[in-house]
């Protein structure tokens, strides 16, 4: 029913006046709803902050960046190891710092889970990152949020992008052993395991393609790509005999070999191309290009690198959110290793 059909007595023009009033006063209320929702909404969903260290820890980013460049001149290889450490603590409960944990009699660590045991390296880095934290702004500065930054300063260190790190993240009082068993998906994953276990963190299949791009650094033990260089169809002949050769059936467990053959220090998109001509290290690699849309991201990445660091950085900070401790939960530790 019409507005003016209500109120026969007022004039058009009082009519209309009226009108617009009405409008005008709706559309206000309607606006500052919407400020209003979007303020509080922001404060809900902004669990962590980039400037949450501004005011209690001013200098924690260029001592962290300080660190790492120091460690990865030392050892190049621990740029991908303090990477890798980031992605096996987020997977499991969420990004915590409790991979850092050493075992106690309360409960079992996770640095024995197998994707860890003999695998995830540079605790020592963290506790020296950590030292040099504790003397600029002691008890401030939460272990989970050192792994964030020293991941980040790691790939650019090694010539891959930069990313803005949210930071506010606590650290857990326990770990897990089960859950890095289950969650942390092993490199003989097939495509569709390591899509769920992606979407059970929250990540989509692109940032499942994007992140696996961390594999163009580091290396990785003759356990982990036997049975890819003997068994798997999907492989450079060349390309396996090759490794075969240093990976023999039987034995030599522990030998090394870069996870992308051309530029193994260097964070570029290298990876992405050894996946088009079928040599990718580990199963799980490869297994990219068993899909229509994570192949056709990997052949993107491949041609266009600027696609893959804005997709890889975006991909880390959504891996960063998953499920951190904020607030009153959770500890700074003053040892990465123990509880407080």
């Amino acid at each position: 029913m019409c507005l003016y059909n209500q109120a026969p007595f007022f004039s058009f023009l009082e009519q209309l006046q009226f009108i617009l009033v009405t409008v005008f006063m709706a559309s206000y209320h309607l606006s500052c709803f919407a400020i209003i929702f979007l303020y509080f909404g922001t404060i809900a969903y902004g669990k962590l902050s980039p400037n949450y260290y501004s005011s209690s820890c001013p200098k924690v980013l260029p001592t962290i960046e300080a660190a790492v460049v120091a460690a990865i001149k030392n050892e190049t290889r621990i740029g991908a190891s303090l990477l890798r450490l980031q992605f096996h603590d987020c997977f499991v409960n969420g990004c915590d710092g409790s991979i850092l944990l050493d075992d106690t009699s309360n409960f079992t660590g996770e640095k024995t889970a197998l994707p860890n045991i003999n695998s995830a390296r540079g605790f020592n880095v963290v506790d020296d990152i950590k030292s040099a934290v504790e003397k600029v702004c002691p008890g401030v500065v939460s272990c989970a949020d050192i792994l964030a930054l020293a991941a980040r300063d790691s790939v650019v260190t090694l010539g891959g992008p930069s990313w803005t790190v949210p930071l506010g993240r606590r650290d857990s009082t326990t770990a897990n052993i089960t859950t890095a068993n289950n969650d942390i998906p092993p490199p003989t994953s097939n495509l569709s395991a390591l899509a769920t276990s992606f979407s059970n963190q929250g990540l989509s299949l692109k940032d499942l393609v994007a992140l696996s791009g961390a594999h163009t650094i580091g290396l990785a033990r003759c356990t982990t790509f036997r049975n890819r260089i003997y068994n798997d169809s999907n492989i450079d002949i060349s390309f396996a005999k090759s490794l075969q050769s240093r990976c023999p059936r039987v034995g030599s467990n522990n030998t090394l070999a870069p996870l992308d053959t051309m530029t193994p220090t260097h964070f570029d998109e290298y990876y992405y191309k050894n996946l088009l001509g079928k040599k990718g290290l580990l199963h799980s690699d490869q297994e990219l290009m068993n899909g229509s849309s994570t192949a056709s991201r990997v052949k993107k990445f491949a041609s266009k690198p600027s696609n893959f660091f804005k997709d890889f950085s975006k991909a880390m900070v959504k891996m960063g959110n998953i499920n951190p401790l904020t607030g009153s939960k959770g500890e700074v530790r003053i040892n990465c290793r123990k509880v407080n």
